[in-house]
């Protein structure tokens, strides 16, 4: 009986998981070898595409790195060459800087709203394009209602969607199939080097659907990600700094 059981809930998770956006190696396999480690918190080691991750950014330096970070990922998802939206209230982003993630500046389509609501508007609409590869939208605040229209859209569409929450009032429960915090940490110089060295984030993936939530250090060279051990300075979960606030 237990056998059987099991093996029911093999098949279904394996039915389910296409639907949230896990797909086959082969599909992903670049993006998945890009993020290194970190892939083993997805089910089946694959990052989710066709899905919205979130992002939480409450510190001008944490949302530079938040932005970092998922321009790698956004480099892998653009390599056929398919264009983003990305959708902000306001012009944060230089564009010749996303050279420096392999992304080409003109593949992306800026679109600047006043109003929340209009952004989550125009990034529904935009996620039922099927030719593009993601769609970024920086808001503040995110309902349980509205994520679960933008999943709903991706589901459809199979684009992925991004999702940065600046210094949102309380961290509410959401469809997202990720939630993620990513913070900027120290610098790291090379020996004998000038200049400010090459960025370090250390990633919190708080939550994971069907995976397992995790931490990691990296530093950004050259737009790829490399693994590093934790540095000197002590890094606090952000889970623990809501506790303490």
């Amino acid at each position: 009986m237990l056998t059987t059981k099991a093996n029911i809930i093999a098949r279904l998770q394996k039915d389910i998981s296409p639907l949230q956006g896990y797909r086959s190696a082969s599909k992903n396999s670049a993006l998945d070898t890009g993020l290194g480690p970190i892939k083993y918190a997805f089910p089946n080691a694959t990052f989710p595409i066709a899905a919205i991750h979130e992002f939480i950014s409450t510190q001008t330096e944490d949302a530079a790195a938040t932005k970092g970070f998922m321009s790698t990922i956004l480099a892998s998802l653009m390599r056929n060459n398919n264009a983003s939206i990305w959708i902000s209230n306001a012009r944060n982003i230089f564009p010749p800087s996303l050279k420096g993630y392999d992304i080409t500046p003109d593949k992306i389509i800026f679109i600047q709203l006043q109003k929340e609501k209009d952004i989550l508007w125009v990034m529904e609409e935009a996620l039922k394009c099927e030719g593009l590869a993601a769609v970024i939208a920086e808001i503040k605040e995110l309902s349980f209602t509205d994520s679960r229209r933008l999943q709903l859209a991706v589901e459809k569409s199979q684009v992925t969607g991004f999702i940065i929450r600046n210094n949102p009032r309380s961290l509410n429960t959401t469809a997202c199939v990720t939630r993620w915090k990513i913070t900027a940490l120290p610098a790291g110089l090379q020996e004998n080097m000038p200049g400010v060295g090459f960025p370090h984030w250390n990633i919190e993936l708080l939550k994971v659907r069907n995976g397992k939530p995790g931490n990691w250090h990296v530093a950004c060279i050259a737009g790829q990600l490399k693994h590093t051990a934790l540095p000197a300075v002590e890094v606090i979960p952000f889970e623990q700094k809501k506790k303490a606030g």
